[in-house]
């Protein structure tokens, strides 16, 4: 059986004691595998897990250490990659029988990060195909499990990352966020999630590298994690064009200080129907933060559905503009809401995809009014718990009587405006012992802002003590 206590021992102190020399990578990794050994039959939250290998560079990394070698801030942590996310000599399906025996013969740069960090892939996590859901369910992989409630989707499309961590497999593991894919399941499994800012992390596993929603961001179970994952994987490339120069430098854990800091509160973006127990447990983080010595002003944002739309018009034009071709070929194998989607994107005009950005302008000039008074702005991550594990994205997006719109997430308004971070965090749990979490959106580039917010709250209510009973 594994070790519970290092299961959920953070990237943070494992590293610490690798380089002490107080524990062997070896013994690591081991525990890692066992855990997914574990838990994996039940959450389905790998599809891919690689022992032997694993093994063998936890073995290197140990040797490593004893020859007093320079070590990386990750030297013999075990983490986790999407198979979202192109892995050299290992499958990446994207959740897709149009794509089930790819074999990359490149990695992405954050996977070749992480390597050289000294980080050791225990596997690849599930995503929905082509990472197009809130919910991590796939016609080659099936469903994916929240470890708090296996009944329950762990969210998606990163949602097999999410239920990983959650559940003590790996501390640390890679997400894709285009309108939500790492804050999703990042809220309904109680982890750190991070879109940074747009460009912050090189974008460069899509057939295009001018994409405006398109990041990666981590998944950990603290922010001192979540840092750590930013400092190695951040910082500009050629491969693409849009990454940001010159790089930041992530503190690492980040500063925890929010004392004469002002925050703006909108719990419903204007427009959308938040359940009570989210929006209690909203409150109550931002109450948190108040006594931390931050000052929090509950504003009217005055958005409207429209953005939820505007952002799922530019989603079926992604979609199309990269798998339209499988229509062809595989058809019949897809997931019948992937099929909806593709033939919705081929159907929209260019002048009307254009002006989808006069839309998203808009948008961000009312946000930015928000940011000349406040730091940051605080709202859900999501509108409701986790819904049942069978459910999909097609069962929201209705308007009540009183014109509250009960759409899935609050996340994919942040990638309309991508160049502001978003971070989510958790912020309590609801009656039935599901998790809730707190978006915190901080204006343009200003990542290390979001992680000094989290930072702070996690200090006033430590979040890590609590875990799922999987």
């Amino acid at each position: 059986m594994a070790d519970l206590r290092l299961s959920y021992t953070p990237a943070t102190g494992l590293a610490a004691r690798i380089r002490r020399k107080d524990i062997s990578p070896v013994e690591i990794v081991s525990n890692s595998l066992a855990r997914i050994e574990e838990v994996n039959p039940g959450l389905n939250c790998f599809c891919f897990v690689f022992p032997d290998e694993a093994m063998e560079l936890a073995c290197a990394a140990e040797a490593a250490v004893m020859r007093g070698d320079a070590l990386g801030p990750l030297h013999g942590v075990p983490v986790a990659i999407k198979d979202f996310t192109p892995t050299r000599g290992k499958r990446t399906t994207l959740g897709s029988h149009a794509f089930e025996d790819w074999i990359p013969n490149h990695d992405a740069l954050i996977v070749e990060r992480l390597r050289d960090a000294g980080a050791i892939m225990v596997g690849k996590t599930t995503t929905p195909e082509f990472a197009h859901s809130g919910f991590t369910r796939s016609p080659l992989w099936g469903i994916t499990r929240n470890p708090w409630n296996p009944a329950k989707t762990p969210g998606g499309s990163s949602g097999g990352s999410a239920a990983a961590v959650a559940a003590g497999c790996v501390p640390l593991a890679e997400g894709t966020d285009m309108g939500g894919s790492v804050r999703i399941p990042a809220s309904f499994c109680g982890a750190v999630g991070f879109k940074p800012s747009l460009g912050r992390i090189p974008m460069d596993i899509l057939p295009t590298v001018f994409d405006t929603i398109s990041h990666f961001g981590p998944l950990t179970r603290t922010m001192a994690d979540a840092a750590l994952f930013m400092s190695v994987a951040s910082g500009p490339a050629d491969r693409d064009i849009m990454s940001l120069k010159p790089g930041i430098a992530f503190d690492v854990p980040p500063a925890a200080d929010v004392r004469g800091l002002r925050f703006a509160l909108s719990v419903d973006l204007g427009y959308m129907a938040v359940d009570a127990q989210v929006e209690a447990c909203v409150r109550d983080a931002a109450s948190a933060l108040v006594e931390a010595g931050a000052v929090v002003e509950e504003i009217e944002l005055a958005w409207t559905k429209q953005v939820t739309e505007d952002w799922t018009r530019y989603w079926e034009v992604y979609l199309a503009a990269f798998f339209a071709d499988k229509l062809e070929t595989h058809r019949e194998r897809l997931d019948p809401n992937v099929v909806a989607l593709l033939e919705a994107g081929l159907k929209m005009d260019a002048v009307a995809f254009k002006r989808l950005e006069i839309a998203r302008t808009e948008q961000w000039l009312r946000l930015a009014d928000v940011f000349r008074e406040h730091d940051a702005l605080l709202c859900p991550t999501m509108p409701r718990p986790a819904p049942d594990a069978d459910r999909d994205d097609a069962d929201f997006g209705r308007v009540d009587d009183e014109g509250r719109y009960h759409g899935f997430d609050m996340t994919c308004q942040f990638n309309n405006v991508g160049q502001c971070p978003a971070l989510s965090v958790p912020a309590g749990f609801t009656a039935e012992g599901l998790p809730v979490g707190l978006q915190i959106v901080t204006n343009r580039f200003d990542d290390p802002m979001a992680l000094r917010i989290g930072a702070a709250l996690e200090a006033a209510r430590p979040w890590a003590e609590r875990r799922p009973e999987v």
